[in-house]
């Protein structure tokens, strides 16, 4: 290593006396001065050291602009502050009751609350990198070697004391941001942390007393009833304002954490007002109205704010489960007032005064949280207002004995509210203070639900019955039709809905809902062997719901553009032709996304397949021979819903097309049914396929006489004059030698309308008929 060192050594001095010869031999001199090392700064320099000093102190006005959303942050974590501060006061063990519904409710905003501390976190951490940044820069600006060379020599301080004045100015202001903001962001971020602190031990109480809630509703959690006032002084009541505030204090801060639902629902709400106005303004200005007496409409009206009401509120609590318990009872409360509204002349007087009683009694229930008295006096009150429930529902059991046939609905939830207020009853006087609370409001809010519920299957029927109505009348189809089995249909999807929500809403009132679901949820996903497959009765389930789901659809899409398969609708071919298309896209991605959904793996799909597969060849080949063919027919389209088609020995129009069969409906109404496969497998004779234009013929036998060209053209223009002949074609007229005293005439004409044949050759014949027997033609 030392010896290769020495030899560069050798190398580098030997080329620097080689450059020094080289230069005395060419005469030129080396200038040494061209690669000095000059330190002496120009007054450009200086005022470019002064320049980047101004650059970097006016970032401080950009920190600047933090302090206004930080406020922002702090108004909003004041109004968290607010919250936090209720809730807390609720969870202190203060609150002698605490209601279910409200517990959850604080689960809830609680985990809002610390999504929004994430957040603030998160922006605050954002500002203050940039900060630091700021203040690292400014930091370097005292280790400048120039700008510290200006303040250490006296003559370029004078020099450049203006700008110096204007630098000293900024940096004090700058000093003065970066400080405030500084402080204002630690401070902030200091107050998040404690509020994590809080949010995490009100969110392990709230959790707690949810889990005991179930086995302290069977404990006796206080004195017997006729035992509660001893002992108890009478203290102060709270005030009624204080307990409304924060109430609604708690509520409006819920709801802006969930005011999408809100708009959501609000929206739903206009989309249902706006469906049945658009359609009654349709009929009004093609003077219709009329035909709708028809269908016996009790609710919807051309401006339906109430019905729309009616119906947006029995959505509401299924929008928002975890709702507070006032903004439900809320919901319930102007249920029942547009009920009454809705009812009130279909009432009779007996009926207003069970359903002004039970609104009363629901409205004493509920506001017995906020008065504020003492707790024995609140479990009075309760005790009162249920027993006075049970004389109500005795009553409407044995008054309504007829209605209650017609609406076994009602019945059985009236049954519920006597025994839930039975049950509310006993365990009031035995202690059992959660569970009365818990049977009370569940009382209430059933019947409530449930009547409203009914209300609404009745809408949504009423609504629907009215689009198909509309759709035909704008159609120009016949105003009569067979609803019954529409109705009956639509009335079992939505019924079916309305059960789902009332028993949701049902099993959240009694805090039953979270288990259930989480049971429910644990049974479906479990995985199940069947073999080699492996499967969830949640995917299954899925499945079938999906594939019912897409059937439904394609059964009910026509009805909703007033096409329910009868013989008006045929005209409107391409409609219906374009329809039929969309059940079959409708068939065939329901069942792609139902396998998909049903988690299903592919090469457990392609097994499947294989044996359907063996199926085909062993027995199903005719179902799947139809059902391709269908697929033909929709696709190749040799004939169309509403043609007038001969296919074997049947004639008539075509009603139906499906994917396995297809409907003709005879001139004499039967409806012949046929496979598509024996469809295609015949010759198709489609009168109407690219027009519906037919020659048609009338004959008369005539006496002997020569028919010269002038009654000829006569008869043409008698023809051609009748409105459904088509003229485009001139009609022909033959005539024939029969016998030696008379003679057979036969006429040839076109018809416009295929379905009018008949009548138009009857036209024809009475027509030519009349001519003859003016022009004294005997007929044979």
């Amino acid at each position: 290593m030392k010896k290769l060192l020495l030899f560069i050594f050798i190398l580098v001095l030997y080329g620097t006396l080689a450059a020094q010869d080289t230069l005395k031999l060419t005469g030129k001199s080396f200038d040494s001065s061209a690669f000095a090392n000059d330190d002496t700064l120009t007054r450009s320099d200086y005022l470019l050291g002064i320049g980047k000093v101004f650059q970097t102190l006016n970032k401080a006005p950009y920190v600047a602009q933090f302090v206004a959303p930080i406020k922002v942050i702090i108004q909003h974590m004041d109004e968290d502050d607010s919250a936090l501060n209720i809730i807390k006061e609720r969870l202190s063990g203060k609150e002698r009751s605490l209601n279910i519904r409200n517990l959850q409710m604080f689960n809830i905003l609680l985990d809002h609350l610390r999504i929004d501390n994430k957040d603030y976190n998160k922006k605050l951490t954002q500002y203050d990198s940039i900060l630091d940044a700021t203040k690292k820069a400014i930091f370097l600006i005292r280790k400048d070697s120039v700008i510290q060379h200006i303040f250490r020599d006296r003559n370029l301080w004078e020099t450049f004391k203006p700008q110096l004045i204007l630098v000293h100015d900024k940096w004090k202001n700058a000093d003065g941001i970066i400080k405030n903001v500084n402080v204002l962001i630690d401070q902030t971020l200091a107050r998040i942390s404690n509020n994590v602190i809080t949010i995490d031990e009100l969110s392990r109480q709230a959790d707690a007393l949810l889990q005991t809630t179930g086995p302290r509703a069977f404990s006796k959690e206080r004195r017997y009833l006729w035992e509660s006032g001893a002992g108890v002084s009478s203290s102060a009541m709270k005030g009624f304002s204080k307990v409304l505030s924060d109430e609604k204090k708690i509520t409006l801060f819920y709801f802006q954490h969930s005011r999408n639902r809100l708009y959501l629902l609000l929206l739903t709400a206009l989309i249902f007002f706006y469906w049945i106005f658009y359609n009654f303004r349709s009929l009004k200005r093609l003077n219709k109205i009329p035909a709708l007496d028809a269908l016996h409409f009790r609710f919807i009206n051309p401006f339906p704010v109430l019905v729309s009401l009616v119906f947006v509120l029995n959505l509401a609590p299924f929008f928002d489960l975890n709702a507070p318990a006032i903004y439900i009872e809320s919901i319930d409360f102007l249920l029942m007032l547009a009920l009454t509204a809705l009812f009130w002349k279909q009432m009779t007087s007996q009926l207003r005064y069970m359903w002004i009683a039970f609104v009363l009694l629901f409205i004493l229930l509920s506001i017995t949280r906020f008065l504020g008295a003492p707790f024995y006096i609140q479990r009075w009150w309760i005790f009162s207002v249920n027993v006075t429930s049970c004389v109500l529902g005795i009553y409407a059991l044995l008054q309504l004995k007829m209605l209650l046939k017609s609406y076994k609905v009602i019945f059985f939830v009236i049954l519920l509210y006597l025994l839930f207020n039975v049950l509310a009853v006993i365990c009031n006087l035995f202690g059992r203070v959660t569970l009365t609370q818990i049977l009370s409001t569940s009382a209430n809010t059933a019947i409530a639900q449930a009547i409203g519920l009914v209300v609404f299957v009745q809408l949504v029927t009423e609504t629907f019955l009215l689009q198909i109505q509309s759709s035909r009348i704008r159609k120009k189809y016949s105003q009569h039709f067979e609803y019954t089995g529409i109705a009956k249909g639509i009335s079992l999807l939505v019924s079916i809905l309305s059960i789902v929500i009332w028993l949701i809403v049902f099993t959240t009132n009694l805090n039953l809902y979270d288990a259930l679901n989480d049971l429910l949820i644990n049974f479906l996903t479990t995985p199940r062997q069947l073999g080699s497959i492996s499967f969830t009765f949640n995917g299954v389930i899925l499945f079938l719901a999906i594939i019912w789901t897409a059937n439904f659809l394609q059964k009910y899409i026509a009805y909703f553009f007033g096409d329910i398969g009868d013989d008006p609708a045929f005209d409107n071919k391409g409609p219906r032709s374009r329809l039929l298309i969309t059940r079959l896209v409708l068939l065939i991605a329901g069942f792609l996304l139902a396998v998909a959904a049903s988690g299903l793996p592919l090469d457990k799909i392609t097994v499947i397949l294989g044996a359907l597969g063996i199926g085909i060849g062993l027995g199903l080949q005719n179902i799947v021979s139809n059902f391709v063919s269908g697929i033909i027919l929709i696709f190749d389209r040799p004939l169309r819903i509403g043609d007038i088609v001969e296919i074997g020995n049947n004639k008539g129009r075509v009603k139906e097309i499906s994917v396995r069969s297809s409907t003709l409906l005879t001139p004499e109404g039967a409806e012949v049914i046929i496979p598509n496969g024996d469809i295609l497998s015949h010759n198709i004779v489609n009168w109407t396929l690219s027009n519906n234009n037919i020659r048609a013929e009338v004959s008369f036998m005539i006496e002997e006489l020569i028919i010269d060209d002038d009654r000829k053209r006569a008869i043409k223009e008698i023809i051609q004059a009748i409105p459904d002949v088509l003229v485009q074609k001139d009609p022909e007229i033959f005539i024939n030698t029969i016998t030696s005293k008379s003679m057979e005439m036969k006429v040839y004409f076109w018809c416009k309308d295929v379905n009018k044949t008949e009548l138009v050759r009857g036209e024809v014949y009475r027509a030519i008929y009349k001519y003859l027997k003016d022009s004294d033609i005997k007929l044979a």
